[in-house]
Parts: C-alpha cells; structure tokens; sequence
C-alpha cells in the first residue's frame, strides 16, 4: 500500500494528520503533506476523505504484495 498526496494540489493544512488515528506517526507537514511510516497506516483513507483539495490517494496493493511490504519494513 501506499499514500500519494498530489503536491500541486495540497496546501499543508494538516487536517490529513488531524484526521487519521495514527496521526502523527504517519504524516509530516511542512508546506506539502507527506505520509510517513507507512506501518502504521489501517488503511482506513480517512486522510483522504477529509482532504479538502483532494490531494491524497491510498493506494492498496493486493494483499499478496502488502504481506511482502509489511515484511520489508518490518526488517
């Protein structure tokens, strides 16, 4: 799995962080949003249900391949 977040359209207000369960394990916000530690994602996508600009996109691999992910970070 992974979070894209569109740089073009974010604008850094924090609500994808104020947004999500894990929060501020996950995103960093400086200008731009930027999903982080990836571990801790549930995959919930509320991060991008409640971006206003539409900016963010959770992409979920077929569970195969997030198994195989989840292991490499988990090394």
């Amino acid at each position: 799995m992974r979070i894209e977040v569109d740089k073009e359209k974010c604008t850094g207000c924090g609500i994808c962080r104020e947004a999500c369960p894990k929060g501020p394990k996950i995103w960093k916000i400086n200008d731009k949003a930027e999903a982080t530690n990836l571990r801790y994602c549930h995959v919930c996508t509320i991060c991008a249900s409640k971006c206003p600009q539409g900016a963010i996109k959770v992409i979920r691999d077929d569970e195969d391949e997030s198994k195989e992910n989840i292991a490499k970070e988990n090394k």
